[in-house]
């Protein structure tokens, strides 16, 4: 089971930089990046309603969504913040060099986050995962050659 989940987030890891082009797309098409990012969120969102409608999972009350802390709805933010920023940069920056770039921001956040237990317990930043994070550092300049114009 293990090995189908990292297959399957492997294989959609492999369709994001299809999502970016596709989006980037249709804001030159369009009205623009920030146009194609909602239509990007609404296909979305309708997508998953769909699915909830599909599975018929137990949906949570007014009063239960109410007592949720602000914060957690930052989630949808930075979603939306990414499909934005990716429409926009993706043009520019091409599909590969986004990816690496969001990798690599991802692992360095997530080895702070891990390492201080923000919202789970902690996991140590170890020499042996900091020099994996390096190693992507490097896997992303290569890709970027940011020394190149």
């Amino acid at each position: 089971m293990k090995y189908l989940l990292m297959l399957v987030v492997a294989g959609i890891g492999a369709v994001l930089p299809l999502q970016a082009l596709i989006n980037a797309r249709l804001g030159q098409a369009t009205s623009g990046a920030m146009f194609a990012a909602a239509v990007s969120f609404l296909v979305g969102t309708a997508s998953l309603a769909l699915l909830l409608v599909l599975m018929r999972p137990p949906l949570p009350g007014a009063d239960q969504l109410g007592r949720l802390p602000p914060w957690i709805w930052l989630g949808g933010v930075i979603g939306a913040a990414y499909v934005a920023i990716a429409t926009i940069t993706v043009p520019r920056l091409g599909a590969s060099a986004l990816i690496a770039l969001t990798v690599l921001g991802q692992l360095a956040g997530a080895l702070v986050l891990d390492h201080f237990g923000v919202l789970h317990a902690p996991q140590a930043a170890t020499p042996v995962r900091i020099a994996g994070a390096v190693l992507i550092l490097v896997g992303a300049l290569m890709i970027v050659q940011p020394w190149k114009n």
